[in-house]
Parts: C-alpha cells; sequence; structure tokens
C-alpha cells in the first residue's frame, strides 16, 4: 500500500499539498538531529532525511525502488543501532501499526528520535474518509488517532518533544480550490490545530529507569576511644589476675 501511496503522493494535486507540507515538517524536525545512523521507511522516492548531516543515512521500504525492501514490522536492523528513524504515514499503511512502534523502539538507540506523520480521523480528510470509502490511497489508510498513538509512545517509553499539524484546507484533488483555500492555514493552525487533515509527531526514546541495588555493608568496628595519659598511669598500677 505504501506504494501506491506514493503513487498519489507524485501524481495528485492534493497528494504535493500534502507532499509540500509534510516536506517542510520534516525539514524542521529532523534538521538538529545527531549521531551515526538515521533511517526513513517508506515514501522513498522523496528525501524528508535532506536536512539532516547525520553521515550514514538510508531509505528503506515496501518498494523496489530502495535498496532494502521489508516490512516496517520486522525491519531488518540491529537492535539499538539507529538515532534517527523517520515513518512518514508508515502507520496508516501497515497491517500492525502497534508492532512497528515496537520496532521503532527496538531500533533506536536511548535519547534516539522518532518523527513521524500520520492522517487525522477528526477532520474534513477524515471525514472524506468516511464518505468515499477507504478503497484508494490516501483514503484506504487507518487514519489512526492522535490520543491513541500518544498513549502508545507513552506505554513504549517515549516522550514527546514535538506535535505538529498541517493540510486545514478541505482535501479538493483541485489545485486552483486548493490555492483558494490557502487562507485557512494561517487560522487553522492558531486556533483548531486539532482539526488539521495531517498530524506530525516528534518523540524521544527514553532510557527507563534503573533501580541500584546497594551491597549490605558490613557494620564498621567502634573506634578505638581515646585514653588520657592519668588513665593510663591509672591502669598501670592496678594489679593484675594471673593463672598459674
Amino acid at each position: 500500500m505504501m506504494t501506491a501511496f506514493s503513487n498519489w503522493l507524485d501524481g495528485s494535486e492534493l497528494g504535493r499539498y500534502l507532499l509540500e507540507r509534510e516536506q517542510a515538517f520534516f525539514d524542521r524536525s529532523v534538521a538538529d538531529a545527531f549521531g551515526y545512523r538515521a533511517v526513513q521507511f517508506g515514501a522513498s522516492r522523496h528525501d524528508f532525511l535532506r536536512e539532516n548531516r547525520i553521515p550514514w543515512r538510508a531509505r528503506i521500504g515496501e518498494d523496489g525502488e530502495v535498496g532494502v525492501v521489508c516490512d516496517a514490522a520486522q525491519l531488518p536492523l540491529d537492535s539499538r543501532s539507529v538515532d534517527l528513524l523517520l515513518l512518514p504515514h508508515t502507520l496508516d499503511f501497515n497491517a500492525h501499526p502497534h508492532q512497528v512502534l515496537r520496532e521503532a523502539e527496538r531500533v533506536l538507540l536511548p535519547e534516539g528520535r522518532l518523527v513521524l506523520t500520520g492522517f487525522n480521523p477528526l477532520s474534513l480528510w477524515g471525514g472524506r474518509r468516511l464518505v468515499q470509502g477507504a478503497r484508494r490511497p490516501p483514503w484506504s489508510g487507518r487514519f489512526l488517532r492522535l490520543s491513541r498513538l500518544r498513549d502508545w509512545l507513552e506505554l513504549l517509553g517515549f516522550e514527546r518533544a514535538d506535535d505538529a499539524f498541517m493540510c486545514y484546507a478541505p482535501p479538493f484533488n483541485r489545485g486552483d480550490w486548493l490555492t483558494r483555500c490557502r487562507f485557512m492555514e494561517a487560522p487553522g493552525e492558531r486556533w483548531w490545530p486539532l482539526a488539521a487533515g495531517v498530524y506530525g509527531v516528534c518523540a524521544i526514546k527514553r532510557q527507563r529507569g534503573m533501580r541500584l541495588i546497594t551491597p549490605r555493608w558490613q557494620l564498621a568496628r567502634p573506634a578505638a576511644q581515646l585514653v588520657t595519659a592519668g588513665e593510663r598511669r591509672h591502669a598501670a598500677c592496678q594489679p593484675h589476675d594471673e593463672t598459674l
């Protein structure tokens, strides 16, 4: 399904409208991320890592346009091997979105960054999905609620660093109508962000707390008491018991 979604991004006015805003979101979210390895899963035709300076960067996914073809629910990556992981609408188009997040938690290093986007069901975009049906992308996506996603991330030990909202225009597939509705972007971002068609989440994998177990040290021997010179002479004058 990710391949069909990528085709929609490139081949429709609405897809290009979405792509423009998501590219800006990813550019902001990855610009200050550091480390040694960065991975983007899905939407491989578009470089959402372009503003990042991590030396080793890779794009993997389900389509044949990438060097590594795999399922997001079974990433071919070592545990704790990635500093930055991007999932553009990966949860929307995978049969096991919670497992995808589990894999993200597994492959990320502690303090590693997860950046993802998803469709908001509580929006005009979600309304069109209900009316039109879910036969083709992007309407065939899962459209997960942001509140549910936040709960999953918290259970997996992620701390949300930033939430973003975008695409406030009605989901028309005509460029002229989308242009006319651009006035909705600024007031939407200010007054009703939760009604945006798409949300973006940036989260940090925190190291789970460890309980330190300290050894039971032996009780220290009591310190020797100070004895004055007078007491020492008095003790010397006392008779000593002798055992014959």
